[in-house]
């Protein structure tokens, strides 16, 4: 007597579990696969030749800090003003990361490799 209803009682458990287990699978609606956060483009293009770095900007650069993967800084200038910038750096490292800060107040931070 007390087998069936303990039958029908881990039944009826087994097909929850598996409904609530189908429904945390369902990807939300609106999303086919696609990125959620695109980032913006980039205002400024980096330009290598040799040791020289130029920086050109579509918004006038207020400031710019370079350092090296060991972590010691290259260059550190501020009230620059300008759209276009040029330095020389003078360290045999191959990678540089690169700060800059444009007029509206804007950060941006990229690696760069140089050879």
């Amino acid at each position: 007597m007390m087998k069936p209803i303990i039958l029908k009682a881990i039944l009826v458990f087994a097909l929850f579990n598996v409904t609530c287990f189908i429904q945390a699978q369902v990807k939300p609606l609106g999303t086919p696969g696609k990125a959620t956060s695109v980032s913006p483009a980039k205002p400024y293009k980096i330009l290598t030749n040799g040791k020289q770095i130029t920086i050109q900007s579509k918004l006038d650069i207020r400031s710019v800090l370079v350092w090296t993967s060991s972590g010691h800084r290259i260059v550190e200038q501020k009230e620059i003003n300008a759209a276009i910038y040029k330095f020389t750096f003078p360290v045999r490292e191959k990678v540089l990361f690169l700060m800059l800060e444009t007029i509206n107040g804007k950060r941006f931070t990229e690696k760069i490799g140089v050879q």
